[in-house]
């Protein structure tokens, strides 16, 4: 096992307090949970920039809270009205939309970035922060799915480093620094054999496709163990959130697609495993709330007291393991296509940013009442068979890897990136729409 971006940073870092933080999606779920982490240990963070898109109050709340100099909004009448709610004598500089989340991103004053957006509008910060050399602290997932290549050699250049605050992953990461710090180099990261994440399996755990197309948006953001964001709970129900996870440990941690297994873990305490070539599996438990692993990566190397109550093995009671359902959910197996795809050429010829356009543009339209659930993973599967019938007839595909000593070279990347993703909703949108659907499951 290579390991490609998910290390330890320098020791500069570690050493200087407080650390000072932007936190990009700071009004979601990850955004809150990680302000508690820096309030309860004020002497080790500093709000460096706050960037909250379109949840304007809040944000001028955080805002005031902890005084940054820098704010980010989606646009010019969010600022406006941001400016509006701020106290006078405080005037931070306020940045607005991708360019000016980017901009936060690269903040010389910030040590510290935390990738939290939703989605693909969380790729041109990611890719700001790691050409910046910054310590990533990412949420953001679905920026390793669309430019994980990408990313990893803009790492490699300019020493940027990306801790997983996934749980999933991050238990991973955790696991994997368990033998790092032995002497003897008795376990490398070459000793790996396989990746394990696990499931939560959502709200429909056990359900058949009939079921799966009667359900409602009110069912499928009834999560039984996490509180989170809406999109992410409706990829937590359709497992596109697993299959957005296996590409994201592909590039995290260099592991073989094969060597990457998804169990469903309706308990969600045991957050994924590693095992070794002598057969044993390191696990990482603890309950399901995100201030463990935000706090794991902020934090680092330190160990700190996150609020969580500490898990009762007593109480907690069985923990269970059984195989995903492909056929009820196929999106999963939808993933593992791509990612096969991404193995074989860096990219993946357009198809993970097919895969997450198509995802995104689904679930919101279901959120929307404009499709079913099993609609979801039809779509996608469409958008991928349309994509990679058009590839094979000469259509563009993404460039090949590049040398980034250009700065024009990665943006010109994501800039394509951007244009197969904006090609693909709209697609998906006109299917959905010239279809009528209603929760055929046959869009």
């Amino acid at each position: 096992m290579i390991r490609y971006i998910s290390r330890m940073p320098d020791r500069a870092w570690e050493d200087a307090t407080p650390r000072a933080v932007a936190l990009l999606g700071s009004t979601g779920s990850i955004g809150t949970s990680a302000l508690k982490v820096i309030e309860a240990h004020p002497g080790l963070f500093r709000v460096a920039a706050l960037a909250g898109a379109r949840n304007v109050r809040l944000l001028a709340e955080q805002a005031v809270r902890h005084r940054p100099q820098h704010l980010g909004v989606l646009d010019e009448a969010g600022a406006a009205q941001l400016r509006g709610l701020l106290p006078a004598g405080y005037a931070p500089d306020i940045h607005v939309g991708p360019q000016g989340y980017a901009a936060l991103a690269a903040l010389p004053d910030a040590s510290t970035v935390l990738s939290a957006q939703v989605g693909a509008a969380g790729l041109r910060a990611t890719v700001a922060a790691a050409r910046a050399g910054k310590v990533i602290c990412l949420a953001n997932k679905e920026s390793l799915v669309l430019a994980g290549a990408l990313i990893r050699r803009i790492c490699a250049e300019t020493g940027a480093v990306v801790l997983p605050v996934d749980s999933e992953h991050n238990a991973v990461f955790q696991a994997l620094r368990v033998h790092d710090t032995l002497q003897d180099g008795a376990r490398t990261p070459d000793a790996v054999r396989r990746i394990i994440l696990t499931a939560s399996g959502g709200p429909f755990r056990g359900r058949d496709r009939a079921f799966l197309s009667t359900v409602t948006r009110e069912q499928a953001l009834n999560h039984p163990n996490w509180s989170m964001g809406a999109k992410i709970t409706i990829d937590s129900a359709t497992l596109m959130n697993k299959g957005l996870e296996v590409i994201e440990a592909y590039h995290l941690y260099g592991v073989a697609p094969d060597d990457i297994e998804v169990v469903v873990h309706p308990q969600s305490i045991v957050h994924s495993l590693v095992e070794y070539a002598d057969g044993s599996q390191i696990a990482h438990l603890g309950m399901p709330d995100m201030r463990i692993a935000i706090a794991y990566c902020m934090a680092w190397p330190r160990c700190v007291d996150t609020g969580v109550a500490p898990l009762d093995l007593v109480r907690a009671g069985s923990l269970t393991f059984e195989a995903p359902d492909l056929s009820s959910f196929p999106c999963l197996a939808l993933a593992r296509r791509v990612l096969a795809s991404e193995a074989r050429t860096p990219g993946g010829a357009g198809l993970p940013v097919v895969l997450n356009a198509a995802n995104e543009a689904a679930v919101d339209l279901f959120l929307h009442g404009r499709i079913g659930f099993m609609d979801i993973p039809a779509l996608i599967e469409r958008a991928l068979g349309d994509h990679e019938a058009t590839a094979g007839k000469g259509a563009a595909t993404p460039p090949p890897p590049a040398t980034i000593t250009d700065d024009s070279i990665p943006m010109h990347d994501i800039d394509h990136i951007e244009a197969l993703d904006a090609a693909t909703r709209r697609r998906v949108a006109h299917w959905a729409g010239a279809a009528g659907t209603q929760g055929t499951g046959n869009a």
